[in-house]
């Protein structure tokens, strides 16, 4: 059967009232799963660059014992040429021993300052690390905190905005295809979340200017779904706000 305008405004303001009790709940929890979802990619964030820092280092301690590996042969090589010197048979072959053991030499000095270097790096990077480690902690403390308020002030309000949500899908079912949309487009555009609203001291009770008195009479007599000339909102007379409470 094809519902009266009065009808379809009663569904209407109940789906708002049922909306605006689920509003509530959610503003309770406040900016609060925005600021775990942050914690989390903050905490995320210096998880991925300790490995790089922990990689690097790692890389580096590699270098350096690659480094002593080199001057450990560069030193065996010495000893080597060291021998041979005392069985060269002419000048030529105590020149090209001698160069050699001189070439070995430079070899230990250029690894010895690239372990210094390395050093140096491992330092401060280690001191990085050892700074985004406690940021990490500090990060993730806060994390748990959040969560356990988030969770604490979830567990109060869960069962309560199922029913809701429940009794909000109900409401839906009672209002045509075309009026919800528009419904959904006026919640959603609004920053109160209120597409239905009553008349208050003469006034529209979303944006509060003024409504004619004529417009008040139209919107009382129920004929029609009357919206507010300035902000766009569906009117409700205030006798529907009673009526509602005390059915």
């Amino acid at each position: 059967m094809e519902q009266t305008i009065e009808q379809k405004l009663k569904a209407l303001y109940d789906l708002q009232t049922i909306h605006t009790k689920i509003d509530k709940i959610r503003q309770v929890r406040g900016e609060l799963p925005m600021e775990v979802a942050d914690l989390e990619d903050d905490v995320a964030g210096l998880e991925t660059r300790i490995q790089k820092i922990k990689n690097e280092l790692d890389d580096l301690e590699d270098e350096i014992v690659t480094r002593k590996n080199l001057i450990k042969d560069s030193q065996a090589n010495i000893k080597k040429y060291e021998a041979q010197l005392n069985e060269v048979k002419n000048n030529r072959e105590y020149d090209a021993i001698s160069k050699e053991i001189e070439i070995q030499g430079l070899d230990i000095q250029v690894s010895e300052k690239k372990i210094r270097e390395y050093g140096f790096e491992i330092a401060s990077k280690t001191s990085i690390y050892e700074k985004a480690q406690a940021d990490l902690d500090a990060r993730r403390s806060d994390l748990d905190a959040k969560k356990d308020e988030l969770g604490t002030i979830t567990a109060e309000t869960e069962k309560e905005e199922s029913e809701l949500t429940g009794q909000a899908e109900k409401a839906t079912g009672n209002i045509d295809e075309r009026l919800l949309i528009a419904y959904n487009r006026l919640r959603k555009n609004a920053k109160n979340g209120l597409a239905v609203v009553t008349i208050q001291r003469d006034s529209c009770s979303g944006c509060f200017n003024q409504i004619p008195p004529q417009r008040q009479s139209d919107i009382r007599q129920r004929k029609k779904i009357i919206v507010c000339e300035h902000c766009g909102r569906i009117l409700v007379d205030e006798l529907m706000a009673l009526e509602e409470e005390n059915a």
